[in-house]
């Protein structure tokens, strides 16, 4: 687990992880490594987790 990573049972907000993965591309300088694409893969399934579980709280 990296450093970045939340404890579990804990949720990090939509609008959280769109500024990590956003702050990703700009270190990476639009080209992403191995690591920073499995980073940024986990990002975007927690990111669409979040966005899921604000819909569905609106609902």
């Amino acid at each position: 687990m990296s450093p970045d990573s939340p404890p579990p049972g804990s949720a990090r907000s939509a609008a959280e992880l769109n500024e990590r993965i956003r702050a990703l591309w700009l270190r990476a300088g639009g080209t992403l490594s191995a690591q920073e694409r499995s980073e940024y893969e986990r990002l975007v399934i927690e990111w669409a987790a979040a966005v899921r579980g604000r819909i569905t709280e609106a609902a």
